[in-house]
């Protein structure tokens, strides 16, 4: 698949043209690279960084290796090889290669809790699969077969009970079996996930919990703990129960999906309600100005979705993988893809002070724990993976994510179809799928129907059809044959939302959606206090004449809302009942933007997703 000149072609090319080579030139200049150079003699600096550092080159490597598979690039080359060749000098004869253990400053396999090797390997392990496939390139491959080799040799017999403290090799060594038929990759992802709550973690500073390392993974039912760990393990469950089909892995999957998206899944897509231990909360625990809603975990929670809907076809899966890229994940990165949020709360107070990785509204160029920028940069690289599938026991192709592109895919009977797809989605809602090269009569074609979509028109060679959805999806019959149009047309109607009751955080307040776009009221935008402004419904909503800033996930939008006029300082902190409090309520029209492209201006100004809302009494004469 080729990305056009849509929304998601828009962020490939940011960041192949500019965020890489940002995240490049942050690499040498946080030290990433020099801790690898001092285990080869060039360097006398001393290690810097968290003890995980050396994944953000692994998480870069893998970035460009997918953008070299879309198109050569001179520079991006180069790096690549020269890190790959940093790496083969750095590497142990054994095959260990950690910077932050190899001099001796610590014992290697010394803290299981926090060490992160296991960790780290598995960002390699993704590195050398996705420079495997796109490039060719077996040196990284090399590399990584070697580590992994030390690893099952001293942890993969039965009698070892080790584990890693981060979930995420358990997906790798699973990818990687499927790249080399090696058995002993798979059973040591699954060992590591069959030990885990064995207690071999135990509680170390946080608890048990924080680590997924209280309960066995097969008697788990609710998301606790460290959101980035808890995601990333659920993912490498899943690469699991895909090879093996144990039944008890999808069930605990199935239970904690259920939890999250009932109990605890913010509207943006957004997971975590703590900062202290970046974890979840309660049940519904979902504060807006506290939300932790790391980027890392939102790009976590697509990875489990993608891999659910890959085991169950249903569309419900990518819809919250679709809510989750267009929010979450979006407003990770700022506009010009230089500078980034680390969390990405649903509230910023205007005195709201903080900084680095609670910066709640100043992005930053790079974090000393920079674990979110490089994922960002390996997730939008490989983003096209994610929006075509074709099914494996029938020659069906459904198209999940839209987007402008030309698709080439091969169907299971190994008959080769070329389409081409036009659309401003989710902007706008109108889709053209072309069918260049078709398949038999027999292939169908798939349209994913998102669930918060109440109206849709669909036509095939300009004749409109009765269809319902089945699962999320509108299956079309011999729609793939060579010069069929079809046409696609998604309601983007703005509707107010609210939250559940037990969610005190959101208690008394509206979201306002336009398809898988959420918005927010940004100070930047309004001249009224956005502290002050009360939603009155029902409203009307209306698309302002100003552009939506670029790349563009949706129009600005214009609401009518009640507004405070008085100072914060003139409102009493706490009033009786009946007291007048809203004398000064005057109506006005209010902006709101999407979500995504909040935080963008040079001074840090309020947000807010949630609004307080009032319905409107009308009088009868």
């Amino acid at each position: 698949m080729k990305l056009g000149a849509g929304l998601l072609g828009d962020w490939s090319r940011r960041n192949r043209e500019t965020t890489i080579p940002h995240g490049i030139a942050m690499l040498r200049e946080s030290g990433v690279l020099a801790n690898f150079q001092r285990l080869i003699g060039e360097t006398d600096a001393q290690f810097r960084g968290p003890l995980f550092a050396d994944s953000d080159l692994y998480k870069m490597l893998e970035a460009i290796a997918w953008e070299l598979g879309h198109e050569d690039d001179v520079e991006l080359r180069r790096f690549f090889m020269e890190s790959v060749e940093l790496l083969e000098r750095a590497q142990r004869d054994d095959g260990y290669l950690n910077t932050a253990f190899q001099r001796g400053e610590r014992e290697p396999w010394s803290d299981f809790i926090h060490g992160h090797e296991l960790y780290c390997l598995g960002h390699l392990i993704q590195a050398a699969i996705a420079a495997n496939r796109t490039i060719g390139d077996a040196r990284l491959l090399a590399v990584a077969l070697k580590y992994v080799d030390l690893v099952i040799n001293l942890f993969g017999a039965a009698e070892s009970d080790a584990y890693c403290g981060h979930p995420e090799i358990e997906t790798a060594l699973v990818e990687l079996y499927r790249l080399t038929a090696d058995r002993r990759h798979l059973d040591l992802a699954s060992a590591f996930i069959d030990r885990r709550g064995s207690g071999f973690i135990g509680a170390g500073i946080y608890g048990s919990q924080y680590y997924q390392d209280d309960a066995p993974v097969r008697s788990t039912a609710t998301l606790r703990g460290h959101a980035v760990r808890a995601l990333y393990l659920n993912t490498g469950v899943a690469d699991l129960y895909l090879e093996t089909g144990d039944r008890s892995l999808l069930e605990a999957l199935q239970r904690q999906w259920d939890d999250l998206t009932t109990r605890r899944l913010y509207i943006t897509g957004g997971t975590g309600a703590r900062h202290r231990d970046e974890a979840f909360g309660d049940g519904y625990e979902l504060p807006s100005e506290r939300a932790y809603a790391e980027t890392c975990a939102g790009i976590a929670l697509m990875t489990w979705a993608w891999r659910m809907y890959l085991i169950s076809g249903h569309a419900r899966y990518l819809d919250t993988f679709e809510t989750t890229m267009y929010n979450l994940l979006a407003a990770g990165i700022s506009l010009n893809g230089t500078e980034f949020f680390y969390t990405n709360p649903l509230q910023r107070r205007p005195d709201h002070g903080a900084t680095q990785e609670e910066a709640s509204g100043a992005r930053q160029p790079w974090f000393y724990c920079a674990c979110c920028p490089p994922n960002i940069m390996r997730t939008f690289a490989s983003i096209e993976n994610y929006a075509v599938t074709t099914v494996t026991d029938r020659d069906e192709l459904q198209i999940g994510l839209f987007t402008h592109a030309a698709i080439c895919s091969t169907l299971s009977s190994g008959v080769t179809t070329e389409l081409t797809v036009a659309t401003d989605y989710p902007e706008r809602g109108a889709i053209r799928i072309d069918v260049t090269r078709g398949a038999g009569l027999d292939a169908i074609l798939s349209l994913r129907v998102p669930a918060w979509c109440a109206d849709f028109e669909v036509s095939v060679n300009n004749t409109v059809l009765t269809v319902e959805p089945e699962e999320g999806w509108i299956r079309l019959p011999g729609a793939l044959a060579e010069g069929t149009v079809v046409e696609l047309q998604l309601g983007l109607e703005p509707k107010f939302v609210r939250g559940h009751p037990r969610a005190d955080g959101i208690r008394g307040s509206v979201a306002i959606l336009r398809g898988p776009t959420v918005y927010c009221l940004d100070q930047s935008d309004n001249a009224v206090d956005i502290d002050s402004v009360e939603a009155l419904l029902p409203a009307s909503v209306h698309e302002s004449a100003e552009h939506s800033d670029s790349p563009v996930v949706g129009p600005k939008l214009i609401v009518q809302a009640g507004v405070d006029q008085r100072a914060p300082d003139q409102i009493p902190l706490y009033a009786s009942i009946g007291d007048a409090q809203n004398e000064d309520r005057q109506v006005a029209e209010v902006v709101l933007r999407p979500y995504a492209t909040w935080g963008n201006t040079e001074t840090v100004s309020g947000m807010r997703v949630w609004i307080p809302y009032a319905q409107r009494h009308e009088t009868h004469q």
